[in-house]
């Protein structure tokens, strides 16, 4: 019989929703096979399907230290609104970018404290609640800044600046990105495969209107200017051209800062 460890019972706990006494009991009789005491659980009429419901609701959070050099995001899954807008969901969210702040390891589950909240969670609304993509920027020297989309708060950007980036760039940046979703910071970023296909496919569009193929490839080069522009975040025009009309690298030059490095979360974003 293998020994009913407190890491087996949290297993059983997580893919069950059952409280930790019962699991245990279980555990004991199954002889500390997980699979087992899961099949016992159903055979009682017990759901253990937490795990198995899609996870496409949620909320994300994010966080910046005392002195900006750090910023972190969390998002948390789970299968209804309600639960996603709850007290308990909004404390694993800031126990995980708080977490992340201090150095803890990019797979948050593997913190018992954030695994243990997590759990409590599942267990008392029965429904699948998962720590999702979390992200954190900690560049020395680069000052950080954060943007949430308060109206849903299920989109997060965070944002890494050499030079003084101000709270509105901050504010106005972090829109801009977490609503025209570009691909990428600069072209370099883009999927070598997803330029290469755009070009193909421009090719072809200029080869099929009777143009032979050195104009045609000229034509294509023209058309993927256009393409980075909508797709590439330093290539893209502003969003609000009421508050700064020209590029988003325009934008910062005009403020004499650079925007190193960004993120994006999304709930629901795979």
């Amino acid at each position: 019989m293998a020994a009913i460890t407190a890491q087996l019972v949290n297993e059983l706990r997580a893919k069950t929703g059952q409280g930790m006494m019962e699991c245990k009991k279980m555990l004991t009789e199954t002889s500390g096979d997980v699979q087992a005491a899961i099949d016992a659980f159903r055979k009682k009429g017990v759901k253990t399907s937490i795990t198995e419901r899609i996870a496409n609701e949620g909320r994300v959070a994010v966080a910046v230290s005392a002195d900006k050099q750090k910023a972190s995001a969390v998002v948390v899954n789970c299968n209804t609104d309600f639960t996603a807008k709850s007290d308990p969901v909004a404390k694993i969210l800031e126990l995980g970018t708080r977490k992340l702040l201090a150095g803890a390891p990019a797979d948050l589950m593997s913190d018992p404290e954030v695994k243990e909240a997590v759990t409590a969670v599942s267990q008392q609304t029965g429904e699948n609640v998962q720590v999702g993509k979390s992200a954190l920027l900690d560049a020395a020297g680069q000052t950080k800044g954060t943007y949430l989309y308060s109206i849903t708060g299920k989109i997060a950007v965070l944002m890494s600046f050499t030079g003084n980036a101000s709270d509105d760039l901050i504010k106005q940046l972090g829109g801009h990105i977490a609503f025209a979703k570009p691909l990428g910071l600069t072209r370099e970023e883009v999927p070598a495969d997803l330029v290469a296909k755009e070009r193909e496919i421009a090719v072809e569009q200029a080869k099929a209107t009777g143009k032979p193929q050195a104009i045609a490839e000229k034509i294509a080069e023209g058309k993927l200017n256009s393409f980075y522009a909508e797709r590439v975040l330093l290539d893209q025009e502003f969003f609000n051209a009421q508050m700064f009309k020209g590029s988003i690298s325009q934008m910062l030059k005009a403020q004499n800062v650079k925007l190193e490095k960004y993120v994006r979360l999304e709930v629901g974003q795979h």
